[in-house]
């Protein structure tokens, strides 16, 4: 029992061991990435229950939180459809032997525990995900602003003095053009691969 206690009050409970790429296909969690999709492994990070896998396109978790025996539970969580937001990095104080990094992906919480002697490497992926959670907020406003441009000259449109044959040539072609631009914005601004954030800050 004191142990256990010890061992909580340290942060010794489940410290996480950041994976070396040579040792990627080792993992659980390899066996899940889209190799086929040209999906690639950037940062991983096993516990003794969970394995924690960053690629370009999502998070893989494989939860063994909550698993009876040695079962395992794969979560998945595309960039593209659970926004990253709330990173915190978290130094050990004098007496832990692990660092933390935090984050919000879409409404779930993570809580990751590192031995400290790792913290730069994690400083790493902790810069990574700051930088997707900035530009899925800009992209965002960015998707809103082209939404409300187009309804404003719809508006416009609508509260023209035309004759309405005109109005209705015009309005199919607003329509499609508006279609077609924000199909253009669309795949400008919801950005499903980041890969090119991660070759810029990992570096293990």
């Amino acid at each position: 029992m004191f142990k256990k206690i010890a061992s909580d009050a340290l942060g010794l409970s489940d410290i996480g061991k950041i994976i070396s790429p040579a040792d990627y296909d080792k993992t659980d969690a390899d066996d899940y990435v889209m190799h086929e999709d040209g999906e690639k492994i950037y940062f991983l990070i096993k516990t003794k229950a969970d394995e924690y896998c960053f690629t370009n396109l999502a998070i893989i978790h494989v939860d063994g939180a909550n698993a009876v025996s040695s079962k395992r539970v794969l979560k998945r969580y595309p960039y593209s459809q659970h926004k990253i937001s709330n990173v915190f990095l978290e130094t050990a104080g004098k007496i832990d032997m692990d660092v933390e990094i935090k984050f919000m992906l879409g409404n779930v919480a993570f809580d990751i525990d590192v031995h400290k002697e790792q913290i730069e490497q994690l400083k790493d992926l902790y810069k990574a995900l700051l930088r997707i959670a900035e530009m899925t907020h800009d992209n965002q406003i960015y998707m809103k602003m082209a939404s409300q441009s187009l309804d404003k000259a719809v508006t416009v449109l609508q509260n023209a003095r035309t004759d309405d044959n005109k109005l209705a040539v015009t309005y199919r072609e607003l329509t499609d053009f508006g279609f077609t631009w924000l199909t253009s914005v669309h795949d400008q601004y919801h950005v499903k691969d980041f890969g090119e954030v991660f070759e810029k800050y990992i570096n293990n």
